[in-house]
């Protein structure tokens, strides 16, 4: 679009092109000759396109309406005696303005052309009524209707403008006559002005009003039709007119276009638009798309003539002619360029603009298509002949897609890299993003001596989002190569606070991960740490401190700041090195993590953490190889987060503040854009925190044996309230809602397990580890297995946890054969620490005398050492009949160490005793088989019917009153009144609940009898006493035996 400017005095050299094909129109019917509507050309009158198809109207008042391949659909006499001077369509109603023979005054008529009389042809008739403005009668030189058709304006020959307000609404109102329409208003009156020019400027999201552009002869005037301060005068745009036929609406409807012969002006509402210098003179204004037609009237062409098209019509001529011809030029005025440009020897009678195509009728019938090439092709061109800027301005107005227009900037950008403008073509290259593969351009700009220009392309690609992780790799390596500090600090700010689309904070353009790990590689570990930091890519952050920079303070201060949650997996993988290098800051650490329900705090550190050199070079790229240096975590219980976890976009409770940094310097660069630290002395979260199992962190503590045991001690008596020196109940601490129980009793146990351990693990001669080993063993409140202290009391050889474990465990015998062991290895105190363990257990446990009797007498040397203590020992067995004689004289016959002395009083004792026991049995012998003759001779008595049983009893054995008639005696020398038994009592009532407990005995011992396996499990044990009580309970008698074999 050129400057407005005035009046040129010569004509610029406007570019040429051939963008319009000519191509004759034939008759459908007849090929050799034009449409059949244009036969008799000089009776048309006017022709207009509208929205069903070509409108054409002759002098004899017949208007025919023109399908696309130019047949005649329609046709009917619109004005009758008179010709149509001028045509308006919206919307399929046509507005035709025309003479007839009966009126003085122009006639005005509005057709339906949706709706035809199947009888006459004609459409349906709206409205028709005569156009007066005062008496006398004056020619249409204009007409204009709005694309709503609520306005519709007549401009008149005498300078007259008249508009009609609300068009629509009376054609489509069903009341009134056919003659009924608006009130006419005359808006302007220029007596000394023609009216050469109307067109309607349609409403715009930035202009609401419909405005009336009025052309005279030497002036042009708007009128505001709608909107607040419409009805108005017209106020005047520009002092320059134009003829008939020269102003039209631009393609858009928003300017008037006037040609005059010094130039083509546009005027907008208000003042003169932009201009055109484009001299000559100018017959006629068309606009077809966004081309402007001029048509030039006719003249004789010259050979020396400006217009390089006049030059070659005559060259083609073979002969001088004496006529006159006709140009016609489209050209695009916002572009500047001439799109066509032909002469016609037989004039000019009408141009027109429909179906996309731009015709042209000549005086002589003929019609001609200009058919506009494919864009393709008109940019193919342009190519061709280096016109990109021209090419890309054509696309703009011809409204192509991004794509193409791309395409172009691509083509454009090839031009210029082919000319070695690499700062230009780098400018084209960076319109194709979105449309051209990055790779295509980053190719082109690999040399070193281009990579300031691919440095452009690629921040160009991540501003815009469109980066992938090798483009933030290659944008980054070229800062490092080219030590441009300054540019990647300014990258990895600026773009890290871009904001996306829907308001989300932090939507960055580049891959984190591949910006970390390239500042990494290069040694740039400020930079790498900021964005770790600052997008709390917490294990990204500690890995830089801890492995590149060793900055082992502030790593430990992050991970105190992350809280439990974040830190728990961070320390799981970097605990064993935070405690390498802050062995009692990041115990305490571990400790506040483990114990707190509150969330951690963070006390202010007033010191400045100590610069960390880097280097750009070899150091710092194998310091980020070696990732996997770290140890390897503890595998985590069943239930806790896995050790080493990936914590990267987690949120912590409390995040890192986002104004935080890195308060480091480079040796070899300047440090990354820092922002203040917090400055409060301690930050508080209320949420809350989950406490992670102890076991999580054991092994970190490898090579640190003292802080493991400072850390097992104070989580054991912080978190659960047990110490070793407390022995009565817990002490008090802060219960925890959400505690798994099952899981506590675990770690308690792999706590005090541990602490157990380690202390049995300190180095000889440290006591007070032996004092807490056996504290932990006797604090029958410590949750520690036993199993286990005892596999570690033995392997350690801890002897006092041995004999405290066994004791508590019920195993006093082992005990004792511990210290017969202890002596048999040669240990001269353990054969008296036996005695003394067997007077300590032996009240309790009398099975253990003749273990030690056996180990008393095995050698010489013991009976020697403990010759009372034997006496002792067989004085107990004597009195709790521990062992008969004859397993003590075996015992002590085994081998020849004791004497007949020495137990010789004890045997001659338990020789009259026996004596003694056994005529004690004989007496109770005699005195059975005597009770059992007695009975015996009673049963025969009883048995025998012959043998009369006197009976003296003179007492009731019931009621013991004296016995009379009727009584009943009973076998057992029982006797009782008749009225002292129960009715139908056949049993003495004395004698029946002894009888009964016989019976029971009896039967219970005949079920016995079958239980063959209880009884040979009874002789395993008790061997001969089990036989002799089977033998009482007649399970091995004769008769029983016959029953059980028939």
């Amino acid at each position: 679009m050129t400057q407005p400017a005035a009046a040129p005095n010569a004509a610029p050299a406007w570019r040429q092109f051939p963008f319009f094909d000519v191509v004759p129109v034939k008759d459908i019917h007849d090929l050799g000759s034009a449409p059949e509507v244009f036969h008799k050309t000089p009776e048309i009158s006017t022709i207009t396109p509208s929205s069903i198809g070509l409108i054409v109207a002759d002098i004899h008042g017949s208007v025919y309406l023109v399908s696309r391949d130019f047949e005649i659909a329609k046709s009917w006499i619109a004005h009758t005696g008179g010709r149509v001077t001028h045509m308006a369509e919206r919307k399929g109603i046509l507005i035709t303005l025309g003479e007839e023979d009966t009126m003085r005054h122009p006639f005005l008529k509005i057709w339906d052309l949706q709706n035809f009389d199947k009888k006459t042809g004609a459409p349906l008739l709206l409205r028709a009524a005569k156009v007066q403005s005062g008496n006398r009668p004056h020619p249409v030189s204009a007409i204009a209707l709005s694309a709503s058709l609520s306005y519709l304006a007549i401009g008149l020959g005498d300078g007259t403008v008249i508009l009609y307000r609300h068009l629509d609404q009376s054609i489509y109102s069903a009341s009134g006559s056919l003659s009924t329409l608006p009130k006419a208003r005359v808006i302007h009156e220029s007596p000394t002005e023609p009216i050469t020019g109307l067109g309607f400027r349609e409403p715009t999201e930035e202009s609401p009003n419909v405005y009336l552009f009025i052309v005279t002869t030497n002036r042009v005037l708007c009128y505001q039709a709608s909107g607040k301060g419409s009805g108005g005068t017209p106020t005047v745009v520009d002092e320059i007119g134009a003829g008939l036929g020269c102003a039209t609406m631009d393609w858009r409807a928003h300017e008037v276009v006037v040609a005059r012969d010094e130039a083509i002006y546009l005027c907008g509402t208000e003042s003169r638009g932009p201009c055109y210098a484009y001299e000559g003179p100018k017959s006629s204004i068309y606009t077809h798309r966004n081309y402007i037609v001029i048509v030039s009237p006719p003249f004789a062409p010259s050979a020396s003539a400006a217009s390089a098209t006049v030059r070659n019509f005559v060259a083609k001529s073979n002969a001088p002619s004496s006529g006159d011809i006709t140009k016609l030029t489209v050209f695009d005025p916002e572009n500047q360029y001439v799109a066509h440009s032909g002469t016609f020897t037989e004039g000019v009678r009408e141009v027109f603009s429909t179906w996309g195509k731009l015709y042209v009728l000549s005086n002589d019938g003929k019609l001609l298509c200009l058919e506009e090439k494919p864009t393709s092709t008109k940019l193919d061109m342009l190519y061709r002949k280096g016109l990109y800027t021209l090419a890309l301005n054509i696309a703009e107005t011809q409204k192509l897609d991004d794509a193409h227009i791309a395409d172009i900037h691509k083509q454009y950008g090839d031009h210029l890299y082919t000319k070695g403008d690499y700062d230009n073509a780098m400018q084209q290259y960076i319109q194709t993003i979105r449309y051209v593969q990055p790779s295509y351009v980053i190719r082109k700009f690999l040399d070193a001596q281009r990579i300031h220009n691919l440095v452009t392309y690629l921040q160009e690609l991540h501003s815009l989002g469109l980066a992938n992780s090798d483009h933030t790799t290659l944008l980054l390596n070229t800062y490092t190569k080219l030590k441009d500090v300054t540019r990647l600090d300014s990258f990895i700010k600026r773009e890290s606070l871009r904001a996306s689309a829907d308001g989300a904070k932090d939507e960055l353009p580049f891959d984190l991960d591949t910006a970390i790990r390239v500042c990494r590689q290069a040694g740039y570990f400020e930079h790498a740490s900021y964005l770790a930091k600052k997008y709390e890519r917490h294990e990204d952050y500690l890995r830089i401190q801890i492995e590149d920079a060793g900055n082992y303070k502030d790593a430990l201060k992050y991970l105190r700041r992350l809280g439990a949650e974040a830190a728990e997996s961070n320390l799981a993988r970097y605990g064993r090195a935070m405690l390498d290098n802050l062995p009692e800051e990041t115990t305490d650490l571990l400790i506040d993590i483990c114990t707190s329900l509150a969330p951690l705090s963070v006390e202010a550190d007033e010191e400045e953490a100590a610069p960390a050199k880097q280097s750009g070079g070899g150091p710092s790229y194998l310091s980020y190889l070696a990732l996997n240096r770290a140890p390897a975590a503890v595998a985590p219980p069943e239930g806790a987060p896995a050790a080493g976890a990936q914590t990267n976009g987690a949120k912590a409770p409390e995040p890192i503040s986002r104004q935080e940094s890195v308060q480091e310097t480079s040796g070899t660069s300047s440090p990354p854009p820092a922002t203040p630290t917090t400055s409060t002395a301690t930050k508080t979260r209320t949420s809350s925190v989950k406490r992670p199992s102890p076991r999580l962190y054991f092994a970190h503590f490898v090579d640190h044996p003292q802080h493991f045991v400072r850390f097992l001690e104070t989580v054991s008596r912080k978190r659960w309230g047990q110490a070793v020196e407390n022995t009565s109940d817990p002490l008090p601490v802060e219960a925890d809602p959400n505690t798994d129980e099952q899981a506590e009793e675990r770690d308690q146990a792999a706590v005090w397990n541990t602490l157990f351990e380690l202390y049995l693990s300190q180095p000889e001669g440290s006591s007070s580890t032996n004092v807490k080993a056996l504290a932990v063993l006797r604090n029958t409140r410590l949750p520690y297995d036993p199993t286990h202290a005892l596999i570690l009391c033995s392997t350690r050889g801890f002897t006092p946890g041995l004999v405290i474990l066994w004791e508590r465990m019920g195993m006093q015998e082992d005990v004792i054969r511990f210290f017969m062991d202890g002596h048999e290895d040669g240990d001269p105190d353990a054969s008296a620490e036996v005695v003394r363990r067997l007077d300590q257990y032996g009240p309790g446990r009398p099975q253990l005398y003749p273990l030690v009797l056996r180990f008393l007498t095995s050698t010489p040397a013991l009976l020697t050492k403990h010759r009372e203590d034997v006496v002792r020992v067989l004085k107990v067995i004597d009195e709790e009949k521990l062992m008969p004689p004859v397993s003590v004289v075996q015992v002590l016959s085994r081998n020849s160490v004791a004497s007949v002395g020495l137990v010789k009083e004890w045997l001659m004792a338990r020789i009259k005793s026996a004596r003694e026991e056994v005529d004690t049995d004989q007496q109770l012998i005699t005195s059975y088989r005597t009770e059992t003759e007695a009975k015996m001779r009673q049963v025969e008595e009883l048995s025998d019917p012959d043998h009369p049983r006197v009976f003296h009893v003179t007492q009731c054995s019931a009621c013991q009153g004296g016995l009379d008639l009727p009584a009943v005696h009973f076998m057992c020398n029982h006797s009782y009144h008749q009225r002292c038994l129960p009715q139908n009592e056949t049993e003495c009532p004395n004698c029946a609940r002894e009888h009964g407990i016989i019976r029971e005995i009896r039967r219970n011992n005949e079920r016995l009898a079958d239980q063959h396996e209880l009884f040979i499990a009874e002789v395993r044990e008790g061997g001969f006493d089990a036989l002799s009580t089977g033998f009482s309970r007649g399970i091995l008698n004769l008769s029983r035996a016959e029953d059980v074999g028939a």
